[in-house]
């Protein structure tokens, strides 16, 4: 059998590491909160003031320009590719007519 003090210091430890545990998840919820709060106070700052930030408007512009860029000679490649693959068909079809006569 267990001795009954033994048990109880045995508990008494267990609860004295949960309280621990409880202490410190509620301190990080505590600092989770406050940095939830920082940063919905800069969201609504940012939104506040219309969100015009010059320079990001400015980066955004030449980003969307570069984009359509690269999508129009995306877009030329593809037409390319495409035209080169029915020369070699067209090709690959005469040769097979070819050998064979």
């Amino acid at each position: 059998m267990s001795e009954p003090g033994r048990a109880e210091s045995v508990s008494a430890e267990a609860f004295r590491e949960l309280e621990f545990l409880v202490r410190n998840v509620g301190e990080e919820l505590a600092a989770f909160r406050r940095r939830a709060h920082q940063a919905e106070s800069r969201l609504k700052s940012i939104g506040s003031t219309g969100g015009h930030d010059v320079a990001a408007e400015e980066r955004v512009a030449a980003l969307e320009a570069e984009n359509a860029r690269l999508r129009a000679r995306l877009a030329q490649a593809t037409e390319r590719t495409k035209s080169m693959l029915d020369r070699v068909r067209f090709l690959r079809q005469q040769h097979a007519l070819g050998g064979e006569s």
